[in-house]
């Protein structure tokens, strides 16, 4: 696994880049040794931000954690990804029977304890071009990247559509109507 380092409104040092090194290596057991994970650190007043986000086969998964220390907020977001991936490994197996971009041992490893989802808040709009899927995959993709609704073309309609994750960790989907 290979780190692209970027920084904004901060330096990015040697201590910050070998941390991320050392705590974002240890995702390395569930990807394959090609995968690039694009980290961007930055500060916004007294908040230092790190997100994380690796492009996978038909996706990505994305982390992205907030603290007064840019240390602790990296051991953050290396736990919240490892925890996604941990939650959604069954999910994961079944879409991608190549395991394209995952590691054979995550893919083949069975997982006994489940994490329980903490509370995630989206704090900001990102654009981005969408491919048509079926809505069991859209649920899956707006949990890997952290999101409670997803907006995505469905591949049995071919109308866009969002899921969105209901209070009672359910999942709902808006479809249009003429």
């Amino acid at each position: 696994m290979r780190f692209t380092i970027s920084g904004r409104n901060i330096e990015v040092t040697e201590s910050l880049k070998n941390q991320i090194n050392d705590k974002l290596g240890k995702l390395e057991r569930f990807f394959s040794k090609d995968v690039e994970a694009q980290v961007t650190l930055s500060m916004e007043k007294n908040w230092k931000k790190i997100e994380v986000t690796i492009p996978v086969k038909g996706g990505m998964v994305r982390g992205e954690e907030k603290s007064s220390d840019m240390y602790v907020a990296i051991d953050k977001v290396e736990e919240a990804i490892e925890s996604q991936l941990k939650k959604y490994r069954q999910k994961i197996v079944d879409r991608y029977q190549s395991g394209a971009n995952f590691a054979r041992e995550y893919v083949e490893h069975e997982e006994d304890e489940i994490e329980k989802e903490g509370d995630i808040q989206i704090v900001k709009v990102k654009h981005f071009q969408f491919k048509p899927m079926d809505p069991e995959e859209a649920c899956m993709q707006m949990e890997l990247l952290g999101h409670n609704f997803f907006v995505f073309t469905n591949a049995q309609t071919d109308e866009v559509n969002v899921v969105y994750k209901r209070k009672n960790n359910t999942y709902g989907i808006i479809e249009p109507s003429y």
